[in-house]
Formats: structure tokens, sequence, C-alpha cells
């Protein structure tokens, strides 16, 4: 089973003003278990806006996706920002 979650393509103009050495990226969710061990698993592509193909893609466990799930939340909450569900 291959299962696309959710996926976000970033544009130029979403680089924050005043870092010219940032590039635009997109990011995609899924969800994966054709491994051999049959285990499912989250999988995060990240990849240079319009180079589809060329990124990078990690392929979590569910203790991992727990993890980036926390750091993320935990980076919301250092900026101030509402952190939610």
């Amino acid at each position: 089973m291959r299962r696309s979650i959710d996926d976000q393509p970033m544009a130029q103009s979403d680089v924050p003003p005043g870092d010219e050495d940032a590039t635009a990226v997109s990011w995609a969710i899924a969800i994966c278990d054709d491994y051999d061990d049959a285990t499912p698993r989250v999988v995060l592509t990240v990849e240079e806006a319009g180079r589809p193909g060329t990124g990078l893609v990690a392929h979590l466990s569910s203790d991992s996706a727990r993890r980036l799930r926390g750091a993320i939340h935990d980076a919301l909450r250092e900026a101030g920002e509402e952190v939610g569900r």
C-alpha cells in the first residue's frame, strides 16, 4: 500500500526576505508498507521546487515520525505560534 497524505509546494516568494541562499523546497508526506517486513512507515520527501524526483526521501518508523512531530510542535511553540492538534 502507498497513499499520499499531504504535500506543500513552496514558491520562491515563500523564501524569507534577506536569505538569498535559501532554496524553495516542496515537501510531501505519504504512508507506505511496501517493504520486506510489511511494516507501515511514514514517507517524507523533500526536494527543490521544480525538480521532482531529485530530492531526499526519509522512511520513518512510527517512533521517528512522532519525534519529528514533537520537534515541529516545540519549534512552533518557541516561535510563539499556536500549536493546536
